[in-house]
């Protein structure tokens, strides 16, 4: 997945709240086809870090709700981010784990986000935690 995010202008804010204009591509595995999600982020009300999606388009019908669970620095330089998001007319819920660069984390880094997840105790993302899997990236 590539996504990409920047702030609208503010003729988008609402109420003084900022708004994100969100764009995911993504091709499916063995498929040379490019298809893309468009949507825009709103900042949950009273839950920092915690952000509304509202599809665009014909998907407008279409919500979400994500969160940023952590994100660091690691050694090497690399950063990375963990997002929750719940389940969705289309996607179960699930975890994500992004690395800024290309060639993402070592086994290492993820194995331990994974843990250090796995170990706060919240069922849904004790669940999910054992669900996450590699995606296949060029």
């Amino acid at each position: 997945m590539h996504p990409t995010n920047k702030r609208l202008p503010n003729r988008h804010l609402a109420r003084g709240v900022p708004k994100i204009d969100d764009l995911v591509e993504y091709q499916a595995v063995n498929s040379p086809k490019i298809k893309s999600v468009h949507g825009i982020d709103t900042p949950t009300p009273g839950d920092p870090g915690a952000w509304d999606w509202r599809g665009k388009g014909w998907l407008v019908i279409a919500s979400s709700h994500w969160e940023v669970l952590g994100f660091g620095r690691v050694d090497d330089g690399n950063e990375w981010v963990v997002t929750y998001f719940a389940k969705t007319l289309f996607t179960p819920a699930g975890i994500d784990v992004y690395s800024r660069r290309g060639e993402g984390l070592g086994d290492e880094v993820v194995d331990g986000i994974l843990g250090a997840l796995g170990g706060l105790g919240i069922g849904e993302i004790d669940r999910l935690v054992r669900g996450v899997f590699e995606v296949p990236r060029d």
